[in-house]
Formats: C-alpha cells, sequence, structure tokens
C-alpha cells in the first residue's frame, strides 16, 4: 500500500491544555481508520488537523503523495447550499431520498446525508467523516456502509457506534489519556487486544509489587541488623573496639546490598492500570402519574406539497414512556416541535397546563456558545457552584472546563451541557430528540439507565433500537403518512402497515443482540453465534426495505 501521510511526534494545545501529545502514526491508501475515544477526547481536532484547518502545537504532519486533495464532512453545520450540485451529488441525494430545499426545514438525518451525498461525490484521495452515523435510519446507514466499502480513496471516520466500526473499519485510532493508540482490524479486534494488554499489564504489575515488598523486606532487614550492630558496640564492655568493626563491616555490606537492590527496583516499570473512564448521573421529576398529558385529535402536517403525516389521534398519560419511530423525513422533529409550540398544523394537540416539560433538540449551535458553565449555570452559593461542579465532574467534565467557552467544547459535551439543565431542573416530562448522538459509549449507557429509572413522562427520538428497548415501553410509529400509537405490542391502530411492524420487530431483536455482542469476547462460542444471528436479522430486514 502506498504511504499518504506521516504523523510525526505531532501534540496539541488549546489554552495551556493538552489535547495529545507525541502522536506518530501513518496513514496508507485504501484504509479506513475509525477514530474512537471519549467526549473531548480530541476526535474532530484530529480530523481538523489532518484537513490542516489547524496547526499542530508541536511536530508535523508530513504528505508523502504530492497534491493529496482531502474532503471532511463535518458532524454539524448550520448552513449547507445546494447550489452547483454534480451528477454524482444528484444520484446520491436520490437515493437516499433528500428533498431539495431549505436546509434548516430538513430533518436532522436529511440534513446529514445532503453533506454526506457532497463529501462522497467528490471522490478526494482522503475522506474525512465525522460522526457520519448519527441521525440514520438503518436503510440509511446500510447504503453508507456499501458506500464507504466501495470508494476508491482513504476514509477516516470518527464514530461511536460499534457494529458500524466493525462493518467497514480496517484499522482503528484510539484516542486515550492524551496518546494515540493505532491498531489494524476492526473495533472488536481493537477491543479485544486492549483488553488483552490490560490483563497482562495487570499481571505483570502484581508481580512487580510483590518484587517490591520483597527487596524492601530484605533492605529493612539489612538496616535492622545495621542497627542492631551499633546498639552492640555501645554495650560489650571490654569489647567495643571490636563490635565497632564489626558494625562498620556490617554497614558496608548493607550499603552494597541496598544498591543491587535499588538497581533492581529502577529496574521494574510496570505501571498500575489507568481507570476506566465513567459517567454517573441520575435525574428527577415530580412523579405525575395516571393523568393526561398530551391529547392529538386530527392532527396533520405539510410542507407545501408533501403531507408529512394525516388523521393522527393518541393519548399518552403522565408517566408513559413513548418511542417515536420511523424513516428520515417522516416528520418525528417536526411533531416534537409542535408538541413544544415550535410548529403549527392544523388539527388539535392539548397539553397538560402543569407540565413542566424539557425538550433537547438535535441542535448544538443552540446553546450560548460564548458562555462557560460558570455562566450558563450561575450559582449564588458556594454549595450551589458545588453541586454544578460536581455534576459536571460526573458527566466526565475536567476541572478547567467550568471556566471554558461552550464552543470550544466538543459536540458530545454540549450535548451533556444540555442534559444537565434537565438534571438541574427536575422536570417532569423529557422530549429527547436523538439523545445519544455525538455521545460516548459509557455515557450512552449511563443515559440509558438513567432513563430507565426516570419517573417522569418520556418522549424519545432515535435509531437506536437497543436505546429504546432500555428506555421505553411505547412506540409511537410514523409511517404511510400516519403516526400509530402502539403499547407493548398489544394496541395498535388497525391502519399499522403490517410490514413496518415486522420490521420494527425485527430491528428490535437486531439491537438486543447488538447489546449482548459489545459485552462479550469475539472469541468465545456464543459471539459466533449471535453474530451469525445478527447477520440473519440483517438480511431478513433488508429483504422487507
Amino acid at each position: 500500500m502506498k504511504e499518504l501521510l506521516q504523523l510525526q511526534n505531532i501534540s496539541y494545545e488549546i489554552n495551556d491544555q493538552t489535547i495529545f501529545e507525541k502522536v506518530n502514526t501513518n496513514i496508507q491508501q485504501g484504509d479506513i481508520i475509525g477514530i474512537i475515544g471519549k467526549n473531548g477526547a480530541g476526535k474532530s481536532t484530529l480530523l481538523q488537523l489532518l484537513n490542516r484547518d489547524l496547526v499542530p502545537t508541536t511536530g508535523q504532519i508530513k504528505q508523502i503523495q504530492n497534491h493529496l486533495k482531502i474532503t471532511i464532512v463535518e458532524q454539524e453545520t448550520e448552513s449547507h447550499s445546494f447550489d452547483n450540485i454534480t451528477n454524482q451529488e444528484e444520484i446520491l441525494l436520490k437515493k437516499w431520498d433528500v428533498p431539495v430545499r431549505v436546509y434548516a426545514q430538513l430533518s436532522g438525518g436529511e440534513k446529514l446525508k445532503a453533506r454526506l451525498a457532497r463529501g462522497l461525490a467528490k471522490e478526494t484521495a482522503l475522506l474525512l467523516l465525522d460522526e457520519p452515523t448519527n441521525h440514520l435510519d438503518q436503510q440509511s446507514l446500510d447504503f453508507l456502509t456499501k458506500q464507504l466499502k466501495s470508494y476508491h480513496g482513504t476514509v477516516i471516520l470518527v464514530s461511536h457506534d460499534r457494529y458500524f466500526l466493525d462493518e467497514v473499519a480496517t484499522k482503528i485510532w484510539s484516542i486515550e489519556h492524551k496518546k494515540v493508540y493505532a491498531h489494524t482490524g476492526n473495533y472488536s479486534s481493537y477491543m479485544e487486544a486492549r483488553e488483552q494488554k490490560r490483563l497482562t499489564q495487570q499481571r505483570e504489575y502484581e508481580k512487580q509489587q510483590k518484587m517490591v515488598e520483597r527487596i524492601e523486606g530484605q533492605m529493612n532487614q539489612l538496616t535492622s541488623w545495621a542497627q542492631s550492630g551499633h546498639a552492640q558496640s555501645t554495650k560489650k564492655e571490654g569489647f567495643k573496639e571490636y563490635y565497632r568493626v564489626k558494625a562498620k563491616r556490617l554497614d558496608s555490606q548493607v550499603q552494597s546490598k541496598q544498591k543491587r537492590l535499588e538497581k533492581e527496583l529502577e529496574r521494574i516499570k510496570a505501571k498500575p492500570l489507568e481507570p476506566e473512564y465513567e459517567v454517573h448521573f441520575s435525574m428527577e421529576s415530580t412523579h405525575k402519574v395516571g393523568k393526561r398529558f398530551l391529547e392529538v385529535k386530527n392532527l396533520a402536517k405539510t410542507f407545501g406539497k408533501q403531507t408529512l403525516f394525516q388523521n393522527v389521534h393518541f393519548t399518552i398519560q403522565h408517566g408513559e414512556k413513548v418511542s417515536v419511530t420511523g424513516p428520515n423525513g417522516s416528520g418525528k422533529t417536526t411533531f416534537l416541535k409542535m408538541i413544544v409550540g415550535e410548529e403549527t398544523g392544523e388539527g388539535d394537540i392539548w397539553i397538560s397546563p402543569s407540565a413542566k416539560i424539557g425538550y433537547l433538540t438535535q441542535e448544538v449551535f443552540d446553546l450560548p456558545l460564548r458562555q462557560t458553565p460558570e455562566q450558563l449555570f450561575y450559582q449564588e452559593t458556594f454549595s450551589g457552584r458545588g453541586h454544578v461542579q460536581n455534576l459536571m465532574k460526573h458527566l466526565g467534565f475536567s476541572a478547567s472546563q467550568w471556566t471554558e467557552p461552550i464552543q470550544n467544547m466538543s459536540m458530545g459535551e454540549r450535548v451533556k451541557i444540555k442534559l444537565m439543565k434537565y438534571i438541574l431542573e427536575e422536570k417532569d416530562v423529557l422530549i429527547l430528540d436523538e439523545p445519544t448522538n455525538h455521545l460516548d459509549l459509557p455515557s450512552r449507557e449511563q443515559l440509558e439507565d438513567t432513563l430507565a429509572q426516570y419517573t417522569g413522562t418520556l418522549l424519545i427520538v432515535s435509531h437506536d433500537r437497543y436505546f429504546l428497548e432500555k428506555t421505553t415501553d411505547i412506540n409511537l410509529i410514523f409511517s404511510e403518512k400516519g403516526i400509530y400509537k402502539q403499547l407493548n405490542g398489544n394496541e395498535s391502530s388497525p391502519k399499522t402497515n403490517d410490514i413496518e411492524e415486522l420490521r420494527l420487530k425485527l430491528e428490535t431483536e437486531r439491537q438486543e443482540v447488538l447489546g449482548k455482542l459489545s459485552f462479550i469476547s469475539p472469541s468465545s462460542k456464543e459471539y459466533t453465534e449471535l453474530d451469525q444471528k445478527f447477520n440473519e436479522l440483517t438480511k431478513k430486514i433488508k429483504e422487507l426495505s
């Protein structure tokens, strides 16, 4: 393979804070490199360095191939133009069913697919993708996977989607503890190698500690002998000179042995394991149950000549946990905006006047980006500030980020800042639009556990079936210009499309299998069986598409 770029001793700092240091690796033609790491680790920053948007603090990115063309598709942008669309871009937009209209009117999935279509259509030597799977429904994700596998250039992408990384990545760059670890293989291969390395390191460290205890014990014993010898030299009348000479000889022996033991200690280099990254938070509500939160009658919504949904009727009670599912562009986000009064439509929407609603949008630009958390969550008392800072710590933020502008934070960290608002305000209704987008895996799992225990009302838009299985028990299905409520699979509209129901059931089962796969070793028999089942389910879903 031809070498395209070399990263030579790269370090990067922002406001005297080191993001990563001493990065040495290379990029070869045909690589599909998946960059992984926790929120704020520097994944997007690394893409920006490769795209020449940023300059390394130290080191250099050496270009081996001349005139190397690079294209980047950012994870979020506020604007996008449909002017001067190329033929290849138009083909991709049609295949992805993206309407060419005002960018702000598109769904989150349609916006991403519009940006991906432009990036893929350019067919540059090096394509950089930042979170390319966010917002995508399963059909779009399958299409993207095919596009990347057949892409003629080199691809470097940031993603938290484990199965997607397993499907497309040929190499993994993991950013951990300000270092970049390069691995040849997919995500599961990397995690298996990482776990083996940690086990080896732990064994070496434990073995070393036993050796340290033995050496320190010997040194203490030698010191005790020397002290005993000097004590005898002062007590033996008539023999003091003899014992004094003996004590000095013993001192010399002790010092010689101590030097040998100290050198032995210096050769020991095994370090204790760094603790695994964890996130902790919880959400409280006012525990309202048994009364209506929302009632929809004869609801309809159109954009120009396009009808999103019509003749919609259903009720949601306080305390119900509802998943909102459907393909990209079916009107899920629009419906949420209608609930909170940001969009209008035909028909009636009644909302309980006592409901305290928290609405987490897909957007990451609707925060006061120039403010710091200290300013955004202003507290007059010392205890109040301590409470907010402690929450930030549990969400994986560093202490220095308390006074860092939000615009300097990663997209995942911005999502966490928005979640903090609802944690602090104790809302009794949470409307969450793609809440796992941009979040690293530990944050997703913690959010999943938290929402499962939340006692308020939930409405969640997500394409992550496993996440929805863990957090909700009622479905709002957007299908064929309708919205149908399904309660535990027993109460659904007779209009619900049978094929759509079967597809949703198969996708839910597939996500459950995927969740199990992420917790077991790829070398185990159970992993092989589950992986085969995953592939069978994927095939069935594709046949229904």
